[in-house]
């Protein structure tokens, strides 16, 4: 039996990415109606089936032009912002899309009469950072906050799932390389959260059950290093690649040239971020500013991993009826 609808109107900014189909079935689930905000809607079909009939819709939005952010939030009751890049790429530079962005949508979300809006940033977010892409996160916060001050910020580690883009990538690689990096021998902490998980603690914000002008600090149930997770994933993958460690001098040098090539493996500002662990501040964990704080229990990388790692096993999925 589906969810009845509750009449609010929520725009996801994103909405068609791995994080944001993922928050647009949560609020769907709650009976929310749902505006995909997105690029191009003719690429956003996939969103449709997350919900009732009509009750999810794109609508074209690009944050370069002002006039489409501010039609996209008319007549919206909420607004949430899951709009991110890993490295720019032409007019998609970090400050457009990072910094400027999110101020451009809180702007809009106050034009239309909102106090207050969820916004996706990042753990690591800090406006002295040497990355750019932490910089720019940082000042996206600042962005919102100063528009919309009872605002909720998000703050997530690396986000896992079906979708992904870390562990399916280095799965993907170890189907064919000998050898899989370790940058800067591979001891950067992260704390893996499941990408449901986040959806979640996004719905809940939406809902009005977390704290106004607050930063939410979103990791998973264990701190795992660069090199614990492609263990894990190779363990899950049933494969046997040795782990090759690349000194930070030489890794930021190869991502200078990988850089200049559409779809880069690494670039320099990526090298950069690995230089500084990616786990929950004991500041959010002592102020309950955490998914168990929400009273979410987070997933395991063990519980979810092999439900979509599977395919990159010798046999496929079909791996999973043979002896390890």
């Amino acid at each position: 039996m589906s969810t009845p609808l509750n009449g609010k109107l929520v725009t996801v900014f994103g909405g068609s990415g791995f994080l944001g189909r993922h928050i647009v079935q949560a609020l769907a689930k709650r009976g929310y109606r749902v505006r995909a905000a997105v690029r191009r809607p003719d690429l956003a079909a996939h969103l449709q089936p997350l919900g009732a009939p009509g009750q999810i819709m794109p609508i074209q939005a690009n944050l370069r032009y002002r006039w489409s952010v501010e039609r996209a939030v008319d007549g919206a009751d909420a607004v949430v912002n899951a709009i991110g890049i890993l490295a720019p790429t032409g007019k998609q530079t970090f400050d457009a899309v990072q910094a400027f962005g999110p101020r451009a949508i809180a702007e809009a979300a106050r034009g239309a009469g909102l106090n207050a809006m969820t916004h996706i940033s990042a753990i690591g977010a800090d406006a002295e950072s040497r990355s750019a892409y932490a910089r720019t996160k940082a000042a996206g916060e600042a962005g919102v906050f100063e528009t919309l001050p009872d605002s909720v910020v998000l703050r997530p580690s690396i986000v896992f799932g079906p979708e992904d883009n870390f562990f399916n990538q280095f799965a993907d690689m170890a189907r064919f390389a000998p050898a899989l990096p370790l940058i800067g021998g591979g001891m950067t902490k992260f704390q893996p959260v499941y990408v449901c998980d986040v959806a979640e603690a996004v719905a809940r914000s939406v809902d009005g059950d977390l704290t106004p002008g607050a930063v939410y600090e979103l990791g998973g149930p264990e701190i795992k290093t660069f090199k614990d997770c492609m263990e894990d994933m190779l363990e899950v993958t049933r494969r046997k690649r040795a782990l090759l460690t690349i000194p930070f001098p030489i890794a930021s040098a190869m991502g200078k040239v990988f850089q200049l090539f559409p779809g880069a493996p690494l670039t320099a500002d990526q090298v950069e971020l690995l230089k500084t662990d990616n786990v929950v501040l004991q500041d959010a964990k002592a102020d309950n500013r955490t998914l168990e704080g929400m009273g979410i229990e987070p997933a395991t990388l063990a519980a979810i991993l092999p439900t979509y790692l599977d395919r990159f096993r010798e046999h496929g999925q079909y791996d999973a009826h043979r002896p390890a």
